[in-house]
């Protein structure tokens, strides 16, 4: 069941460390850590209403910007993304600042959508709430996280080929470790969109629900998954994601060496210990991530 979300933190600006008071608006990205019993989750807020989330130049800089910062800081043990526009989670690249920009400048700004995929490859859990539209980039953006929960009313989908293009930013190459090779061939060939519930059918999101009249139910539910990695040991989680992720780019007998490195950093951890200690004595671990 659900906790309570205790006092909560206001959103924050980037380069900002206020703890008190006021919202962060004008800001497309905006940060807030979670207090009390939810310490650790941190959530990141896409608001850039006029555009539903679109990646532009502003948006994109600002999300790498808060990624950076929270990238340092120990205490994010889960990142959740979510939206702060009602019915849209991210609607994929602005197609009207592209149409402005060179070859090369799309050239420059494709290379920099997929520097933010791969600094959403966080070291902690990333998950995605998406409420609703999750299409192109958007999409693309929830595949780079380690896990998705969507509305069973969101639609999603790679439509690229659609506009006479193609995915851009690691879409060809996370949608088929999602899916398989020949699925992800099918739905990027035909740039067919797919509700919450079709995407869960096919293990595309972790997890579906229905949406309630605030539009934000898949953030309640990813908000749930995140309160149940929180308790677990950090060096562990870390160590696993790491070990999944690499060893994924490898054949098995590599992967298992890695997953063996892995293990041998936890051995002496103090979380380790306590975990066994708990074990022991009957009662529940208290990790630290040391």
């Amino acid at each position: 069941m659900l906790r309570a979300l205790p006092l909560l933190r206001p959103w924050r600006p980037l380069g900002a460390r206020c703890t008190s008071g006021g919202t962060a608006g004008g800001h497309e990205i905006q940060v807030r850590a979670l207090a009390g019993p939810d310490q650790g989750i941190t959530e990141i807020l896409m608001n850039r209403p006029h555009a539903r989330n679109a990646l532009g130049n502003i948006f994109v800089s600002e999300l790498l910007e808060a990624l950076t910062q929270l990238r340092e800081d120990q205490q994010v043990r889960v990142l959740l993304f979510r939206s702060g526009v009602k019915g849209v989670f991210c609607a994929g690249a602005d197609l009207k600042e592209r149409e402005q920009m060179s070859a090369a400048e799309v050239g420059v700004f494709s290379q920099r959508l997929r520097g933010l995929m791969n600094d959403i490859a966080f070291p902690t859990p990333t998950i995605a709430a998406m409420d609703g539209f999750a299409l192109g980039g958007g999409l693309e953006l929830a595949l780079a996280c380690d896990l998705r929960v969507a509305a069973s009313s969101a639609i999603m989908g790679l439509i690229e080929t659609t506009r006479g293009l193609l995915p851009g930013a690691g879409g060809t190459q996370r949608l088929p470790r999602c899916l398989g090779v020949a699925l992800a061939k099918e739905l990027i060939f035909t740039g067919r969109r797919l509700s919450g519930v079709q995407a869960h059918a096919l293990g595309l999101v972790n997890h579906t629900v229905d949406q309630n009249e605030e539009g934000d139910a898949a953030y309640h539910r990813a908000l749930a998954l995140a309160q149940e990695i929180l308790p677990q040991a950090p060096i562990a989680v870390r160590l696993g994601k790491v070990a999944i992720d690499r060893g994924m780019e490898v054949d098995i007998a590599s992967g298992m060496a890695i997953e063996g490195m892995c293990y041998a950093q936890n051995i002496p951890t103090q979380d380790r210990l306590e975990g066994m200690a708990a074990f022991r004595e009957k009662r529940p671990p208290k990790f630290v991530g040391k």
